[in-house]
């Protein structure tokens, strides 16, 4: 397994301008494109903006997939073998990914989009939900092989801040740059109008959000995702799992939040797409807060879904939010 990280470029280079969609490539048809896996939706979704028509992108957790309970499969094995590029996370975020890479044989570069992002660390009684937690898929997912550090008490979810996507843009872009020198102009085109894309969609949400009163800025979600959003966009968000979903909140845990939402007149509570709606559900009822609706965590939407693509889950969630905790 050959591993490699490709540094970003400064941060004032992410300051650019454009229109939100990537452009077809001018690769001849005789051309092969560029083989790259993306270990989940998301990922996958930027790597094609940047990519275009160059680059030939296959997902390992689909959409509506749950990463943090992915069982890689032979056929998986059989698509990373064959890929030029694989894209991760990084952050603890896939556990089952070295060995999947040791399974494969796969030899080409490995990009960890992550790289550069300053990391959320946990708080202690979050990362103790992951201590309930059993398996080697588990414990995996909370350690980075690659660069050889412990990350159980990390937040992996960093895409969920849109400035920490643009860095995962800058990270692709420079990674296909790497596999494809041909393609640079064209990946730098590509990244260019999808930064400023993303800047402009940074902007809107936090005026969305910004306009709450401070009173209805605290919520209730699924699992332990939200983090760099709520500190991205000024909302204080509780969660009765962990940072996995593979973790299953105590019932000491789930009367604490129901203890503090009455306490704190918390508004609402919000389901996520790959999580078990039971608990939350549950606590609804016996809080009296309210559903707000569905937000988009680890994962997007099929095509006709709400969330499609990586800058829609942001007006989706960030639309969602807006309507429940304004009224």
């Amino acid at each position: 397994m050959r591993f490699r990280l490709l540094p970003l470029l400064a941060a004032a280079s992410l300051a650019l301008g454009g229109s939100a969609a990537a452009e077809a490539s001018d690769k001849t048809s005789a051309t092969e494109p560029v083989k790259a896996v993306a270990s989940f939706s998301v990922l996958a979704d930027m790597v094609r903006n940047v990519g275009g028509n160059r680059v030939e992108v296959t997902e390992l957790v689909g959409r509506d997939g749950d990463a943090h309970e992915f069982n890689p499969t032979p056929a998986d094995a059989k698509k990373l073998a064959r890929a030029d590029i694989f894209f991760v996370n990084g952050l603890g975020f896939e556990g089952w990914m070295e060995r999947l890479e040791t399974s494969s044989g796969f030899k080409g570069a490995t990009i960890v989009a992550s790289s550069g992002v300053t990391p959320r660390k946990m708080h202690e009684e979050h990362y103790d939900h992951d201590d309930h937690a059993s398996g080697e898929d588990h414990d995996a997912g909370h350690s980075e092989h690659a660069e050889g550090h412990d990350h159980r008490d990390m937040d992996p979810h960093a895409w969920q801040d849109l400035a920490n996507g643009a860095i995962y843009v800058a990270n692709i872009r420079d990674g296909l740059i790497a596999a494809d020198p041909d393609g640079k102009a064209i990946y730098e085109a590509n990244a260019d109008k999808y930064l400023a894309a993303l800047k402009a969609e940074d902007a809107a949400v936090k005026t969305a959000l910004g306009a709450l009163p401070q009173s209805r800025r605290r919520i209730i979600t699924s699992h332990d995702a939200f983090g760099y959003f709520g500190d991205a966009y000024d909302l204080e968000i509780l969660a009765p799992e962990g940072v996995s979903t593979a973790s299953e909140p105590s019932a000491k845990d789930v009367a604490k939040i129901i203890r503090q939402i009455r306490k704190d007149n918390i508004p609402a509570v919000f389901l996520e797409n790959v999580t078990n709606t039971k608990i939350l559900e549950q606590i609804a009822t016996e809080s009296g807060a309210k559903i707000g609706g569905t937000l988009y965590s680890d994962a997007l939407s099929g095509p006709d879904g709400p969330a499609p693509t990586y800058l829609d889950m942001f007006r989706h969630n960030a639309g969602t939010l807006t309507a429940a905790l304004s009224s």
